[in-house]
């Protein structure tokens, strides 16, 4: 069902929906945070952002516009900590773009987001990439470009938006070292998420009335200990400082007061982490120094303060090490769970046999696909995502697919990433068992060379069409088993097919064999083929694997 309207009580209930979603996963969003950074909780700050923007709209008159100025000026006054301020920024933008309206449609929603964008942006002396601000940006120019293909349906957007933001948020590693370094993704970003997530369920009248966020979140309540600053301590990290400034007529002239020049002189003064915005007379600032009294009397010389707050944040950071067993812990460990490791490795299979062959190997990420289903680039750049690790192997285990990955790995930029060229699921099993994950990539790479050229992978397969093949009449619909482009047997059955390619196979050669079952063959018709080759080659040892394949009803794998 399409939505291509709202109005004032929709958008009071997409803002509680958004509080909603934010307050259960508040934790999540705190544990995000990379330590040490001692400037309070993420989540909790943009919960009590959001949440005193969702609170003001509940409070005000049933007018779209009514609730969306009531909103944006919640937000400005409830904002805390460098995302809060963001997250204020971003929906000033998307306020002021329904403010004047008495129902809002899909493109409506589009200004009001591109115009979120530029104020969030906007205010910040030295916008980061790779956070709160990147994944907004992305998921709106995302959406904003597809929004011509859903006709206006407000509910499609949101998906588009909530795809890309999350799309945007897995790469952010990518783009600040920091989070690469700590295995985390962007905390502010992964706050938005969830906001977003719930204004689309509310949307689709999906809010869960357990989740409450009536009241906005009230910190860990835990006090910090006074007493781990003493009279010999160092003032480390200085002071989070944040206040609301009243602009006076009788200071300064309002209407051209430049929060630009107001941030050089803030950076002049030695602070940093700068946030500075205006609405109105009101003028917003964060802002980290070792002088705060410096700060604020020279911001005094425009207006008077209308809420003040002070922190000090060695003294955060002191008490958070402190509780290093309860609420920090919790932080560190999830951040070691997610570490960024050294190796990591990406393999080719289809068959859910198969996938967890590779994984039972220690593969991380296994990309769908083989013989008539080759995987995208797409498709692999969504892989190398997933791993989290510095350097990055690839098995392709197809002739098909070398190329493919080969772009995916020019394009990436969040890892270093070498293609392996394995052209058959056998030889990427080989290279895989045998690989060692701290060698040098060079040593890794002539490895895996090396091995994969003693790699024979005989195949079985139903011919789909007739063919001569040298000395051997292929019939369209016998079993054919060949190596490579090479057919080796014609038979009328798979089984009789397996037997007739093994006998070409330095079988008495190999120590252990591994055969692969495909999709098509039954149970007992492979547990019988097994039997017959175990008979046949003593020496050897069948190892049977029911891979699931497509395509290869057999596969038998020889080093």
């Amino acid at each position: 069902m399409q939505t291509t309207t709202i109005g004032g009580r929709e958008f009071a209930e997409m803002l509680r929906g958004g509080a909603s979603k934010l307050a259960v996963h508040r934790t999540d969003v705190n544990d995000l945070n990379v330590f040490p950074i001692p400037d309070g909780d993420t989540g909790d700050n943009m919960l009590m952002t959001f949440g005193s923007g969702a609170e003001a709209a509940k409070s005000a008159g049933e007018r779209l516009a009514e609730k969306a100025g009531a909103a944006a000026r919640g937000m400005l006054l409830g904002a805390r900590g460098n995302s809060g301020v963001i997250l204020s920024r971003i929906f000033s933008g998307i306020t002021k773009e329904l403010s004047a309206l008495e129902s809002a449609g899909c493109a409506d929603l589009m200004r009001g987001m591109s115009a979120g964008v530029g104020e969030a942006y906007g205010a910040v002396s030295v916008p980061v990439e790779g956070t709160i601000l990147t994944v907004f940006r992305d998921a709106v120019t995302y959406a904003n470009a597809r929004a011509g293909e859903h006709g206006g349906d407000i509910n499609a957007y949101f998906d588009d938006l909530l795809s890309e933001m999350e799309r945007s948020l897995e790469r952010t590693p990518e783009l600040l070292p920091v989070l690469s370094e700590a295995g985390v993704v962007d905390s502010g970003g992964a706050g938005l998420l969830y906001i977003f997530e719930g204004m689309r369920d509310a949307l689709l009248g999906k809010i869960d009335e357990k989740e409450s966020a009536d009241t906005p979140a009230k910190g860990n309540g835990n006090a910090p200990d006074l007493s781990l600053f003493g009279p010999d301590s160092t003032l480390e990290y200085g002071y989070c400082t944040e206040f609301l400034l009243r602009l006076q007529n009788a200071k300064t002239v309002i209407d051209t007061f430049d929060t630009e020049e107001l941030t050089k002189a803030l950076e002049a003064l030695g602070g940093d982490s700068i946030v500075a915005f205006r609405e109105g007379s009101i003028v917003k600032v964060h802002v980290h120094t070792k002088c705060p009294g410096e700060v604020l009397s020279f911001c005094q010389r425009y207006g008077e303060f209308l809420t003040l707050k002070i922190e000090n944040m060695t003294l955060q950071h002191h008490d958070a090490a402190r509780r290093g067993d309860n609420a920090q812990a919790t932080v560190a460990k999830n951040v070691a769970k997610k570490r960024r490791k050294k190796t990591g490795t990406v393999a080719v299979a289809a068959g859910d046999g198969l996938r967890e062959t590779f994984l039972s190997l220690g593969t991380d990420a296994v990309v769908d696909g083989g013989q008539s289903m080759n995987p995208s680039t797409a498709d692999f750049l969504s892989a190398f995502g997933r791993v989290n690790a510095e350097r990055i192997f690839v098995f392709p285990n197809n002739g098909n697919v070398i190329l493919t990955a080969k772009q995916a790995a020019e394009l990436y930029e969040g890892a270093e990433v070498i293609v392996l060229p394995t052209r058959t699921v056998g030889e990427g099993y080989i290279a895989l068992s045998m690989m060692d994950p701290e060698a040098e990539a060079e040593e890794i790479v002539a490895a895996a060379e090396e091995t994969i050229a003693t790699v024979i992978t005989g195949c079985v397969s139903r011919a789909s069409r007739d063919a001569d093949a040298g000395e051997i009449r292929v019939r369209q619909g016998d079993y054919i088993g060949f190596v490579g482009d090479e057919i080796r047997a014609d038979r009328g059955t798979r089984n009789e097919a397996a037997i007739a390619l093994a006998a070409t196979l330095p079988m008495d050669e190999c120590g252990a064999v591994l055969l692969l079952v495909g999709a098509d063959a039954e149970d007992g018709e492979a547990q019988q083929l097994c039997r017959t080759l175990e008979l046949t080659y003593p020496k050897t040892e069948f190892i049977m694997i029911d891979g699931g394949q497509p395509v290869y009803d057999y596969m038998m794998v020889l080093e």
